[in-house]
């Protein structure tokens, strides 16, 4: 599971919101099952306001835990088997379990919830650590801790001693690591450290604020990715057309482009209004770092803008073989909304593609 994820900001926001909160997350799961640890689910008063567990029994049972905790302001840490053998009677026959955490009092570490936002503002990776403590009796208590390179109290830098090599492993593959405090028991009480990578969105940069780039930024702000149209033209690029969150600039296009902070977890989508325009974007980043970029166009159109790249020295054979041009996976679409559909899918597949490339070197 990536660790960028929107629900810890979230977290922040509710708390300082005067919400009451549960968030309950996957820290331990085995066999087949619905989510990975490092999945969570924040809930509210009256149910689910973000994330997920996986759906189904297992969720409701989550939200059922959840409600419990807020009105008893406590956590708990249980475990939910998904072993039913009969499809007929609703039982979860995923086949294997899952042990789950519900922190029914989050406000008690909202420092560390700030910190972590601030980090993602400021665009810092970093690693969530969860300090569970399970008594005899099952009472638990949840500690946590924001871990980066600003990092410089004297309790986290206790951790990085004492976890140096998970708190690596971690980062480098993006997955979580559970580590079983030694000496504990069921009998004697447990304790657990949960080390979870958390990182900034990847960003998305549209150029051109028409119909495909107003799709586009609202399916993309839903795959997780941190949106930025730039167009020259303010009736456009406005607040009224775009979902909250997402940033907009209005200014010309090929200098927004060039000013823009590009780097390796940067997509960028050239779809503005005209070839001149889409010239004058793919110009200004065509010899950055992004993960991606991708331009609308004809195969006609995109033939002779090669042509015209090539001969003019602007860019490499080797750069214009990077720019994904037609843009979008072959999925017979026509209408706008589809259109968007199959650059947003393209953009997902080519995410996917580095983060397995990079846990692969991490091996």
């Amino acid at each position: 599971m990536s660790g960028r994820k929107t629900i810890y900001p979230e977290v922040l926001f509710r708390l300082e919101s005067q919400e009451p909160v549960a968030l309950a997350t996957i820290i331990e799961a085995e066999g087949a099952t619905p989510q990975v640890p490092g999945a969570s689910a924040l809930f509210g008063e009256k149910g689910l306001l973000l994330g997920t567990l996986g759906g189904g029994i297992l969720e409701a049972e989550g939200e059922k835990r959840a409600l419990l905790c807020l009105k008893k302001r406590s956590s708990v840490y249980y475990r939910f088997d998904l072993k039913g053998e009969d499809l007929a009677s609703g039982e979860p026959v995923c086949g294997g379990f899952v042990w789950i955490l519900v922190d029914g009092s989050p406000g008690d570490n909202k420092e560390t919830w700030r910190r972590l936002a601030g980090a993602l503002i400021a665009r810092r990776s970093g690693v969530l650590v969860t300090q569970i403590d399970r008594g005899r009796d099952d009472r638990v208590e949840v500690g946590r801790i924001w871990l980066d390179e600003k990092t410089a109290d004297q309790e986290a830098g206790t951790l990085l001693g004492r976890f140096t090599p998970e708190l690596v492993q971690a980062r480098r593959q993006e997955k979580p690591v559970l580590i079983r405090e030694q000496g504990t028991s069921p009998e004697n009480g447990q304790a657990f450290f949960f080390l979870e990578p958390v990182a900034p969105l990847p960003r998305l940069l549209v150029v051109g604020a028409g119909h495909i780039g107003q799709a586009l930024a609202r399916q993309a702000a839903w795959l997780d990715f941190d949106v930025t149209v730039i167009d020259d033209r303010a009736d456009y690029a406005s607040r009224d057309r775009f979902a909250p969150g997402t940033s907009l600039v209005v200014a010309d296009i090929e200098g927004a482009v060039r000013e823009f902070p590009v780097s390796s977890d940067t997509y960028i989508v050239i779809v503005t209004r005209g070839h001149s325009h889409d010239a004058e974007a793919l110009r200004a980043c065509i010899h950055s770092p992004a993960a991606y970029i991708g331009m609308i166009g004809s195969r006609h159109k995109v033939a002779l803008m090669r042509e015209r790249f090539l001969g003019a020295g602007w860019a490499s054979a080797q750069e214009w073989d990077r720019v994904r041009a037609p843009i979008g996976l072959k999925i017979g679409s026509t209408t706008v909304e589809e259109i968007a559909v199959s650059i947003a899918a393209e953009l997902v597949q080519v995410r996917s593609r580095i983060r397995e490339t990079q846990a692969g070197e991490d091996m």
